[in-house]
């Protein structure tokens, strides 16, 4: 079949051509910049996943670190448990009254208790005191010492400990 174009139809399809070919271009436009968006958005998202595995890196980090640091402290808390254990089973048979406990104070706090003033001489020899260097306090506050050893004798009266040796009462004011 043979088809005779005339110069109208011919200017028509042109148009229809170009219009076709803008369309086109507008479509690529939007497209072009729908994949910048979508190219945007892919940074934005790894940017953030790769921030989110530092973050979970770092959190892993200390978590080992807390869990390795509570394992200890349960180790020790069994050990000191183990060791309360055998002092009772110790002190089981024996009667308290009379006893003494001599308690270590660092600064004015309790630090550790002890069976004996020598134990406590010896251990704080690990803490960095001189073994040798040990004088009376005084009438000095416990807080001004960086070490001191206090004894406690068991009172069986009013079921505790008190002080071995009770500093001089000071008089208040003028009165006696």
């Amino acid at each position: 079949m043979i088809r005779i174009l005339t110069t109208g139809r011919l200017r028509q399809l042109e148009r229809e051509a170009e219009q076709a070919h803008a369309r086109a271009r507008e479509v690529q436009a939007q497209a072009d910049a729908s994949w910048r968006r979508h190219v945007r958005e892919l940074f934005a998202v790894t940017d953030r996943a790769e921030r989110a595995e530092a973050a979970a890196a770092e959190v892993g980090e200390i978590l080992t670190g807390a869990v390795d640091e509570l394992s200890a402290a349960q180790q020790e808390l069994l050990l000191k448990d183990i060791e309360i254990r055998q002092l009772r089973q110790e002190l089981a048979g024996e009667s308290l009254e009379g006893r003494t406990l001599t308690v270590l104070l660092h600064y004015g706090e309790p630090h550790t208790v002890y069976a004996s003033r020598e134990d406590a001489y010896a251990d704080t020899a690990t803490h960095g005191a001189s073994p040798d260097g040990w004088v009376p306090s005084g009438e000095r506050p416990a807080a001004e010492c960086k070490w001191r050893c206090e004894a406690f004798i068991y009172d069986a009266a009013p079921n505790g400990f008190r002080r071995a040796y009770m500093p001089a009462p000071k008089p208040i004011g003028e009165a006696a």
